[in-house]
């Protein structure tokens, strides 16, 4: 890390890996750097929309003993003493958990999530419950709508909405948010942010609001895809209360280069799509850093029917609230919004599910030839279907903050 700069705002925007050095060498101290953070909260979230419940007096306690561990001589890892935003879908015992719907808006929990637990034996500190569109859906949660730092009269997506507005606008560390269908991947690319969502069952979901349960994936959002790897880190892991959970190692190398890995990238994508000249230069910078770029096509196999799944599973999992219309009470009634596709997703036929779930068994199959030939696939955020399909294949996606 470069030394420590003297202003706040350029401490605020450094990435995770400068942060952890400066924390681990004694340059900076993690009660400095929170209150930094919240200053930053109190002045700039309520303009975002982004802090659902800010946990001041809980960061202040754990930054304070993250310091006292650490001049123990006690440094748990690169997430000591850094503090960080929690997409309010993830359980916090005694802190308010509102899944950014009217509905829950007073619900709290009575234990941790698994993850919240694991950041916490990192040394990470709390600073926030960060904004979640309603039920994990879009940027309108029920204090408003989250909006970009870059243009505050536009929403931030979502639904990991907080998450991404908040990292990109320099109020915490690095924050946690969730996909079932692009919550990480649109969140990042309106706001620019890096994130990581892993492979489906990577990280246990105990604790966290379950959508739809094939396809939920708990991720890291950050300034840097470096960043997201110390996250993984610390969160990765099964768990019991996760049937879907898996143990499988995770490491990576800050040494290892790009040669000999294969890349595949379809060259309609830089042509007709809004990103072409970033996709372009990313091809590019690919090549230079030594990758062997390979042309390729996708799966020929119509992806959306996983969204019959995905519409099954949720309106199965909120199924009480649409019977009792406490669907009423969210903010956002639109045709497209949860309370309408719950409704609808009532007439779809058990013949519909089974028949979707067997397309997304050879999108598994057709993904699972693809990597028999590649390492990589690099696309635009929307290219190509992909989004749909890895989310329903379960395939793990790195969002690189990349053109302006």
């Amino acid at each position: 890390a470069p030394p420590l700069p003297a202003d706040d705002a350029d401490i605020a925007f450094a990435p995770l890996s400068h942060l952890a050095r400066w924390i681990r060498e004694s340059a900076l101290t993690s009660e400095r750097l929170t209150e930094i953070y919240l200053a930053r909260i109190e002045r700039i979230a309520p303009k975002l929309l982004c802090c659902i419940t800010v946990t001041k007096d809980l960061a202040r306690a754990q930054a304070k003993a993250a310091d006292a561990e650490i001049a123990a001589g006690r440094w748990r890892g690169p997430l000591h003493g850094i503090p960080y935003g929690l997409k309010d879908i993830i359980d916090t015992k005694g802190i308010l958990t509102t899944w950014g719907a009217e509905p829950w808006k007073d619900r709290v929990p009575t234990e941790d999530a698994v993850v919240t637990t694991r950041l916490r034996e990192a040394g990470a500190v709390l600073i926030a419950k960060t904004a979640v569109g309603a039920l994990a859906y879009g940027d309108i949660w029920h204090g408003g709508m989250c909006r970009s730092p870059w243009n505050t009269e536009k929403g931030s997506s979502g639904s990991s909405a907080g998450s991404a507005s908040g990292v990109a606008a320099g109020l915490y560390g690095f924050a946690i948010g969730t996909e079932t269908l692009g919550s990480l991947v649109s969140p990042s690319d309106r706001c620019g942010c890096a994130a990581l969502r892993p492979t489906f069952g990577r990280v246990a979901r105990t604790g966290a609001m379950a959508l739809v349960w094939t396809m939920d994936k708990i991720g890291a959002l950050a300034r840097s895809v470096e960043d997201t790897g110390f996250v993984l880190a610390a969160i990765n892991g099964r768990d019991d209360g996760d049937p879907s959970s898996v143990d499988e190692p995770f490491t990576w190398s800050q040494e290892q280069d790009a040669k000999g890995l294969l890349l595949g990238f379809d060259p309609k994508w830089c042509r007709d799509n809004p990103y072409a000249e970033t996709a372009t230069a990313a091809v590019e910078a690919a090549r230079r850093a030594g990758f062997e770029v390979i042309e390729i096509g996708m799966p020929r196999i119509d992806p959306t029917p996983v969204l019959v799944t995905l519409y099954a599973e949720a309106a199965a999992a909120f199924d009480t609230m649409t019977r009792t219309n406490a669907d009423d009470r969210l903010t956002w009634q639109a045709d497209e919004a949860w309370p309408n596709t719950f409704r609808r997703s009532h007439l779809l036929s058990a013949v519909d599910l089974v028949s979707a779930d067997r397309i997304r068994r050879r999108l598994c199959r057709g993904m699972h030839d693809l990597f028999d030939q590649l390492h990589v696939v690099l696309a635009p955020p929307f290219a190509g279907g992909l989004l749909t399909i890895t989310n329903g294949t379960g395939h793990p996606c790195a969002i690189l903050r990349a053109g302006f």
